[in-house]
């Protein structure tokens, strides 16, 4: 007897002549060969996530792999779901710790299926928002029906969580749009399709409807590999870099807690592929020797990691002027500048970054849409004081 694919918002228990498989809440157990039959275990009210927003079970699939299965672990669930769901989105599932194998979560993509082996996808339902909308501004650049593009402001959260329950851009969002946005991100997310830090600034688009939903997701997994999605920002960093562009090629990992990150080893079993690209647009205070106090980069992400402009920085020497979290070691440099910019530095409390440039094709017209928001004024005064120094 084979088993192939089960979908339920149900926990369930999984037969096989020969052996009994028993999968209940992500787990995996075997137990002595029998013959058993298949049966729904509902789940109980301890088993569901202490979550306000919380409204329903996540659906979840249950593939089995047969004696042929082999390759890649992403390929094969996207060729086993029978294209449910593509390739980028089955990968992205992988990489969030979604996916179980054998009763254990894996997040390698390229990990190799053997046959027997029991896959768990745990797939979020679309869902109402039901954070409560509040009346607080935003910069609109641009809206239609399918999306809108605005200019986040630095200190804003993009969506509710833990501590920031209100107060956030989805609040302001329902306000704004209504009913209109896209469920499919959760009602926590609705219609965000990508994020920045609460005190990063700069351009984010947020989807409308599932379909525009579904469509940006698919461009943001797939980083602009294949399509005309960029993302660029402006970063003001510690000194300069020995050369004036180039690339950062170092896997991201958690760095010991919930929020932060670090760079780790390839073999890490948490390391997840990162690239930045840079390019030095003004030096600041150089000096005759050609080192600086501080410099203006343009970067480019080919991956969208966590904090990942402001870790590859501080990775090679160059943190973020602000940065609490990656760049407070350097905070003493200000000392080096003469007033007033000394004191315009040591009250720059946040990592000076701006997501200046996003690029997408368009979910329904395809259509190129390039969009550009000038620096904050924070980040203007920063850079204008800089510019004066001289050392």
């Amino acid at each position: 007897m084979s088993f192939s694919l089960l979908r339920t918002s149900l926990s369930w228990k999984i037969s096989r002549i020969g052996r009994l498989s028993i999968v209940v809440c992500g787990r995996l157990c075997q137990v002595a060969p029998i013959c058993f039959a298949v049966m729904p275990v509902m789940l109980t009210r301890d088993d569901r996530m202490n979550d306000p927003f919380k409204q329903a079970d996540p659906t979840r699939k249950v593939v089995i792999a047969d004696d042929s299965a082999e390759g890649r672990m992403d390929a094969w669930l996207t060729a086993a779901l029978e294209g449910e769901y593509s390739r980028n989105r089955v990968k992205a599932l992988i990489e969030q710790g979604c996916v179980w194998v054998n009763g254990a979560p894996v997040t390698e993509p390229k990990r190799k299926v053997h046959p027997g082996e029991t896959f768990e996808i745990v797939l979020p339902e679309a869902e109402d928002p039901e954070p409560k909308g509040e009346d607080i501004p935003l910069d609109v650049l641009y809206e239609d029906k399918d999306l809108i593009v605005i200019a986040k402001p630095a200190g804003l959260v993009v969506h509710p969580g833990a501590g920031n329950w209100t107060g956030t851009m989805v609040n302001a969002l329902i306000h704004l749009c209504g009913d209109s946005l896209s469920g499919i991100g959760g009602v926590k997310r609705p219609g965000i399709v990508h994020r920045l830090d609460k005190e990063t600034s700069g351009v984010m688009v947020v989807a409308k409807n599932d379909a525009a939903h579904r469509h940006l997701s698919e461009q943001f997994a797939d980083h602009g590999r294949t399509g005309p999605l960029e993302r660029a920002y402006k970063a003001v960093i510690w000194g300069r870099t020995r050369q004036l562009h180039g690339t950062i090629d170092a896997p991201l990992g958690r760095a010991g807690d919930r929020t932060k990150r670090a760079v780790k080893r390839e073999d890490s079993d948490d390391a997840r592929e990162a690239i930045t690209h840079y390019k030095v647009l003004e030096r600041y205070g150089e000096k005759p020797d050609a080192t600086c106090i501080a410099s203006l980069v343009e970067c480019r992400l080919e991956t969208g990691r966590t904090h990942q402009i402001r870790v590859h920085m501080a990775h090679v020497g160059h943190p973020l002027l602000g940065d609490p979290e990656y760049g407070a070691a350097f905070k003493t440099k200000a000392n080096l500048l003469p007033e007033p910019a000394k004191t315009v530095v040591d009250h720059f409390h946040r990592q000076a970054l701006h997501a200046y440039l996003l690029q997408f094709e368009h979910p329904t017209s395809g259509e190129t849409m390039h969009f550009e928001a000038p620096l904050p004024p924070d980040m203007e005064e920063l850079v204008g004081m800089l510019r004066t120094v001289k050392l």
